[in-house]
């Protein structure tokens, strides 16, 4: 009776792992079309289409923030008049499920430097996604502000992990 119950809860802890998987990687897509893929079809189509005709690259670099705090500090000036709120913040909140999954589901990526790491090589590839295609624009601030939205994660992640006996920690 007992072996039949454990294998009951091994199939339920199977399903509710895959259930868990499953939402991270809809956030992950979710993440991607909110960043790269922002703009309706029709735009990036003809985003897409003027690849053609000029150097993408050279428009992209031109459109670049290469100096750090130069976003922060617009948004911060005109915090009235742009929207202001939803970009530095969203920029950071965004990122937390990140560094929260990360950790959560491989526990190679537990330590709080690798994780970095992780993070911002992918923030990193976004951002020269977005240079080299013209479906957005390279700004450093945002990889500042991603990344500390991934660490905010990864801390939620560590102070879970202290709140009871976790199975997962590494």
């Amino acid at each position: 009776m007992g072996k039949v119950r454990d294998t009951e809860a091994d199939k339920s802890s199977v399903r509710v792992r895959r259930i868990q998987k499953g939402i991270f990687a809809l956030y992950l897509l979710l993440l991607l079309r909110v960043i790269v893929f922002k703009y309706p079809f029709f735009e990036l189509a003809a985003i897409a289409d003027r690849w053609k005709e000029k150097n993408v690259v050279r428009e992209g670099l031109r459109s670049a923030n290469f100096t750090l705090f130069q976003t922060i500090r617009m948004y911060v000036r005109y915090w009235g008049r742009l929207n202001s709120f939803e970009n530095l913040f969203g920029n950071v909140l965004c990122f937390v499920p990140l560094g929260f999954g990360i950790p959560f589901f491989w526990k190679e990526i537990r330590n709080g430097w690798t994780l970095f790491c992780v993070a911002f090589c992918l923030v990193l590839a976004v951002e020269f996604f977005q240079l080299m295609t013209a479906f957005g624009a390279f700004d450093v601030d945002d990889i500042l502000l991603n990344c500390l939205g991934a660490m905010l994660g990864y801390l939620l992640f560590r102070l879970s992990c202290r709140g009871g006996t976790d199975k997962r920690k590494g």
